[in-house]
């Protein structure tokens, strides 16, 4: 079963290759199978068992996602735009537009409204299927350890008081009409102006998204001894006004010093559990006192954390001077 999933993976990552590569060519169903050695048939079948949806219209649905962003952030004409992602016309590309965000490409462009994106799907997800969470391979990386100024900007998030971890999270936001992570996660991609990032795709702190811990008498106390509400969303900046989904929150942030605690890219599958116990001794370790700080637990600071296999693993906590 591993290995099938593994192999839908690929077909989503090189779907998404193509699309940014506007290789209209390449993004066939027939050539994406025949690049795993499988018939047009099976593979859309298994795609449709894994993912829940027919091949078409994920496919149709990643173009959309792709052309929303280029109506939002650019001036390019419309039916170019259509016809760059496979789209026979304007009215065509117009009526699939509408059907999926409920309004029209030309009305989206004078006024951008958060809108939920179809985020890429990850069969293959190393979280989900319990893969390297016990792995305890050595990994060489060094942990960098660093103090900085973040600037006074916005977060635009979900928040949850109970929840103990990443995948309690979702469950219980799961449970809540439109906060499920699919949703949560669409709409936070449509969102224009992401401090952390704009790439089109993955839910993580490659596009924007990020997990985060906010200082809350009403949040549970977690194993530092801080009562912490759990939150996920983007930061935005200071001046940002537009349109909030519902549901969700948006909080400014003041300017305020943090302490960083940063892995380099590592292999989820071999090496989670080696960067998570690293990591996690390092901040035990770490005397701030001596740099003359200490952690700041007042009601509002914000701690972030970044998880990225091909990036790095950040935690970034409020500190104060002492």
């Amino acid at each position: 079963m591993q290995e099938m999933l593994k192999n839908i993976q690929q077909i989503i990552d090189e779907i998404d290759r193509c699309i940014k590569n506007k290789d209209e060519e390449d993004l066939t169903l027939k050539n994406l199978a025949s690049k795993l050695g499988y018939s047009e048939f099976y593979t859309s079948k298994k795609f449709k068992e894994i993912s829940g949806m027919q091949f078409r219209d994920y496919l149709r649905n990643r173009k959309l996602a792709f052309a929303l962003k280029e109506i939002r952030d650019t001036n390019r004409g419309i039916l170019d735009i259509a016809l760059d992602y496979g789209f026979s016309s304007h009215e065509a590309f117009t009526r699939s537009f509408k059907s999926a965000y409920g309004i029209a490409p030309s009305e989206y462009r004078q006024k951008p409204v958060p809108v939920v994106l179809r985020t890429v799907i990850k069969p293959f997800d190393c979280y989900l299927l319990g893969i390297g969470g016990s792995g305890m391979a050595a990994t060489n990386s060094e942990i960098k350890t660093y103090f900085v100024t973040i600037p006074k900007h916005k977060f635009l998030h979900i928040r949850n008081y109970e929840s103990i971890g990443y995948w309690d999270f979702w469950q219980k936001q799961s449970k809540i009409p439109g906060q499920d992570c699919d949703t949560v996660c669409g709409l936070l991609d449509s969102i224009k102006g992401k401090l952390d990032g704009d790439s089109i795709g993955d839910k993580d702190s490659s596009c924007g998204q990020v997990m985060a811990f906010l200082n809350h008498p009403a949040g549970r106390i977690c194993s530092w001894g801080i009562p912490l509400a759990e939150c996920y969303g983007v930061r935005l900046p200071a001046d940002y006004d537009g349109e909030v989904p519902s549901g969700m929150i948006l909080t400014d942030i003041d300017e305020g010093e943090y302490i960083v605690f940063e892995h380099g890219p590592f292999d989820f599958e071999t090496e989670n559990s080696a960067v998570e116990a690293k990591i996690e001794k390092a901040m035990k370790d770490f005397d701030c006192k001596s740099a003359g700080y200490e952690l700041d637990t007042a009601e509002g600071r914000i701690f972030y954390f970044y998880h990225d296999q091909k990036r790095f693993w950040k935690y970034v906590r409020p500190v104060k001077k002492i």
